[in-house]
């Protein structure tokens, strides 16, 4: 009698390789998720500074247009006139000049929105007689806008000090 021995056709994977493959993936999801973290934080980071850099920029060609106004004669001011908007909406809305230009020039399309304000306060504002650092506006003028998280960036210093 001849021994017929069948020869087992195995196409799974067995428990060990499974085990060692989802320990693999562990790994690598260990290493990614931080990174990932880090990824959303830094385009954030980019998103503010450029959103402050859009509305300061705006602030300032609206000054410079009102000296401009001033020179040529076309608006009259007070003695306590700064020359900034009154209002972040001003900026969106436009201003004639008292005709410099022949319409309203607008300066933002927008009120950029900050990509760090979880509880929707909206952007800080700071009037030219407040100081620097100030967190409660004058209410006068707006001569220069900040967040109001009160999170810390990838650098190490407060998003509200940008």
């Amino acid at each position: 009698m001849q021994s017929q021995c069948k020869k087992l056709n195995v196409d799974g994977l067995t428990l060990i390789e499974l085990v060692i493959a989802l320990a693999i993936l562990a790994i690598l999801a260990s290493a990614v998720i931080p990174m990932a973290e880090v990824t959303i934080q830094r385009t954030k980071e980019i998103e503010l500074k450029r959103n402050l850099r859009q509305i300061r920029s705006a602030v300032d060609a609206y000054k410079a247009d009102f000296d401009d106004a001033v020179l040529k004669k076309k608006i009259t001011t007070s003695i306590d006139e700064t020359g900034y908007p009154e209002s972040l909406e001003e900026l969106v809305n436009g201003k004639d000049w008292g005709g410099l230009y022949g319409y309203n020039k607008k300066y933002l399309r927008r009120i950029p929105s900050d990509p760090l304000d979880e509880f929707e306060l909206g952007w800080g504002v700071r009037s030219y007689s407040d100081d620097y650092d100030s967190t409660v506006w004058g209410g006068e003028d707006i001569y220069d806008v900040y967040s109001q998280s009160d999170k810390y960036g990838l650098d190490g210093t407060p998003y509200n000090k940008w």
